[in-house]
């Protein structure tokens, strides 16, 4: 057989469309389509972003339609960037054929994405994470009678090195070369630096260093030890069902029990608009949001106060403080003690349990196999945009899990191979069946030997 030759081949001029090859799609996809054709998703992004359009003439636009459902490919996919995204749309012809763009047509570029991203407000981005919620409702997947509540950091889209002061706007190279040169050192070397730098105090503190390029990122330390610069991501999860009822973007310095007001009064207005629709407020619970579950870094005597007047039940684990002085503070030790009392319970155990589980699971999902574990936009009305999406498509894949089996689409895929895998340990259970036969055969025939039956066995 002769050795084939690629060679340089001339393009038609006309293409026949009918007899173009097209990709045999996916279902995750199509069940996903499906899904937001019946809840009038086009619909309802088209007239939420109306307003920000010209009324007549304009450049060619991307609709609203085709750039959520973008945004919603990064999770999808695990896409961190808007580049990539783009790149992804146009290499495959499964999201062709989500987003709707035919073969013939030219997918758009990053630049139209982002630039979709600043046209459209935050407060739209926030329309549309409630109204995934009042899909969730009207599917029997929000409740929104227990709800946890933690955070986590997403490293910042900008470098350490690049902080400068906020008072004069020196660098921190600058600076110590300064502190260096005052010591006493009037050539400082590298090492020199170092041993200035190495035992002075507040020296990352962010009162009085920031981020030129991001001013909205902190230096932080990390879950896994490190410095950088950082944002700080909380979550209201429904216990019930696992759903994302509220997130909220701050900055990575601000503590647990200063940011928890934030968030359980976005989680109480979502829920409002959730429960305004009929069909989902039949599903939901009567007396939405009684419980509040959190770790321990949320635990304080005015945060306890501040819930109780709300009329919520706490779950909030307490930290090992040892023997605490109350006579001037009645309110807060019985707040404190009931507190106690309930984690204490086995309702209590259960919730924590659940807590560890629900929350931990979105922030996977969400921030580790979805991508979004470091930005790359700064700001936090940007961030909050593709983190309002990316969690919203999360949350619409806990209703692919109910009707697929499966929320992503990888996951689809492990769930369909998943159905091979009892196939060999079905053939090993045939293989000892057919062993446990034959040494019967051997021991039984033999003593039948006189029958006439012997002869038709052998």
């Amino acid at each position: 057989m002769a050795m084939g030759h690629r060679g340089e081949k001339q393009r038609p001029i006309w293409l026949d469309v009918d007899g173009v090859s097209k990709g045999p799609g996916h279902p995750f996809y199509e069940a996903l389509n499906r899904l937001l054709r019946q809840q009038g998703f086009d619909a309802f992004v088209e007239a939420q972003c109306r307003p920000f359009y010209a009324p007549r003439r304009g450049r060619p636009s991307l609709p609203p339609a085709v750039y959520f459902r973008l945004l919603m490919i990064g999770y999808f996919e695990g896409i961190d960037s808007e580049r990539g995204i783009a790149w992804r749309l146009a290499d495959s012809l499964t999201l062709r054929e989500f987003i709707g763009y035919e073969l013939s047509e030219k997918t758009p570029d990053h630049s139209t994405i982002s630039r979709n991203r600043r046209l459209i407000p935050v407060e739209v981005h926030q329309e549309l994470f409630a109204w995934v919620l009042t899909v969730l409702g009207r599917e029997g997947l929000l409740k929104g009678k227990t709800l946890g509540v933690d955070a986590t950091t997403l490293e910042a889209n900008a470098a350490l090195r690049s902080i400068v002061r906020r008072d004069s706007g020196e660098s921190y190279r600058d600076f110590l070369l300064r502190l260096a040169k005052s010591s006493g050192i009037e050539t400082p070397t590298r090492e020199d630096l170092s041993r200035v730098d190495r035992d002075r105090k507040g020296k990352g503190s962010n009162q009085d260093w920031q981020s030129p390029h991001d001013p909205d990122a902190r230096i932080t330390k990390m879950k896994d030890g490190r410095t950088h610069l950082a944002h700080k991501a909380e979550h209201a999860v429904d216990l019930e069902t696992g759903a994302v009822v509220a997130v909220t973007l701050q900055p990575a310095d601000r503590g647990d029990t200063s940011s928890l007001e934030n968030t359980l009064d976005e989680a109480l207005e979502n829920l409002a608009v959730a429960a305004d629709d009929e069909a989902a407020a039949q599903q939901m619970s009567q007396t939405p949001f009684q419980e509040l579950v959190a770790d321990r870094g949320y635990h304080s005597g005015a945060v306890l106060v501040t819930q109780s007047e709300r009329g919520l039940r706490t779950y909030i684990a307490e930290p090992k403080r040892g023997r605490r002085n109350w006579k001037k503070r009645p309110g807060e030790q019985k707040v404190t003690y009931a507190n106690r009392k309930r984690i204490r319970g086995t309702r209590g155990r259960g919730l924590m349990r659940q807590r560890g589980e629900r929350i931990e699971r979105s922030f996977a999902h969400v921030y580790d196999t979805g991508a979004m574990r470091r930005t790359h936009l700064r700001g936090h009305a940007n961030i909050s945009k593709r983190l309002m999406i990316h969690i919203g498509a999360f949350n619409l894949g806990l209703v692919l899990r109910k009707r697929l089996g499966a929320g992503t689409p990888r996951g689809l895929w492990a769930r369909f191979f998943a159905c091979f895998e009892p196939l060999p340990q079905l053939g090993e259970r045939i293989a000892d069946l057919w062993t446990t036969f034959d040494h019967l055969r051997v021991l039984i025939l033999p003593q039948l030997s006189d029958r006439p039956l012997y002869a038709q066995w052998t």
